[in-house]
């Protein structure tokens, strides 16, 4: 696709092409290709496929410029438990669509990948950006949640009122914009409660992420392992106001100023046409 090949090598300079009639939006993912679980325990992991292509393919349909980025700007992984037509709604076309799209884009090979670190996304200027998007699968629990760097740019985001859009695992990572985000996660993993920080600026922000129904019903995935904790609690700890779907993974994305949260895989199509509202 021209567009996609187009994307692609404007991505490998680092930048994207200039468009006076499209959004700039920034997509983080993980350096990590594991989760460590409890018990020295880990599990191999990533971003998942339909929350990471859905609405990058929609951004792009739309005229939009996208940029990838990393912490430290290593190539990501995809979840291999993601890819699955299940996650598509069964649809078997735009399943292998995205495949091919992934793959077009080089986003896992190490040597192609147009990943930038975010210190390089600092470099160019937060302001370049319209919006920000961070998938899930479990890879945000391993980096993203402590990511210094990414707490500042939540936190430029939050200030200037940007778009800040997360699904699934991902609004995990808005824990990075606290003032000492390692200690609250690591008091969290040892004991299963940390001190809110009163000025974490999410704090009264309604908000939803994988709820905890849906981490029980899905445990099995961890091939007998079990997780440090659960985003819900850490989040719900930390202040957010956590808002879930009657029935587990069905959709459901919450609004709330400017930041967009999506439940689980299957609310991945709705955030992205969320995204493209507020980018009009």
């Amino acid at each position: 696709m021209k567009l996609l090949r187009s994307l692609a090598l404007a991505l490998a300079l680092g930048t994207c092409a200039i468009n006076a009639h499209a959004g700039n939006v920034l997509i983080v993912l993980s350096d990590s290709d594991r989760l460590d679980l409890k018990d020295g325990m880990l599990f191999k992991t990533g971003f998942y496929l339909n929350e990471l292509m859905q609405p990058v393919k929609a951004l792009l349909e739309a005229g939009h410029d996208v940029t990838f980025a990393t912490p430290k700007g290593t190539a990501p992984s995809v979840d291999k438990t993601s890819i699955d037509k299940m996650y598509f709604g069964g649809d078997e076309a735009e399943f292998k669509d995205s495949e091919k799209q992934l793959s077009e884009l080089g986003l896992l090979s190490s040597g192609r990948s147009p990943v930038v670190s975010l210190a390089r996304i600092e470099q160019i200027g937060y302001d370049h950006f319209d919006a920000v998007y961070i998938p899930g699968g479990h890879a945000p629990m391993q980096d993203p949640l402590v990511s210094p760097d990414l707490g500042k740019l939540l936190t430029y985001f939050h200030e200037k009122g940007k778009t800040t859009a997360l699904a699934c695992h991902g609004p995990i990572a808005l824990l990075s914009t606290m003032a000492d985000a390692k200690g609250f996660v690591s008091q969290f993993e040892a004991t299963g409660t940390a001190d809110a920080t009163a000025d974490w600026i999410y704090a009264g922000y309604k908000l939803t992420v994988f709820s905890n129904r849906e981490e029980e019903m899905a445990k099995g995935l961890l091939n007998g392992g079990e997780m440090k904790f659960y985003p819900q609690d850490a989040l719900t700890q930390a202040g957010g106001r956590f808002s879930r779907a009657e029935a587990p993974f069905a959709a459901h994305v919450i609004v709330d100023r400017e930041l967009v949260t999506g439940q689980n895989p299957a609310s991945a199509p709705a955030l992205a046409q969320e995204l493209l509202s507020r980018l009009r």
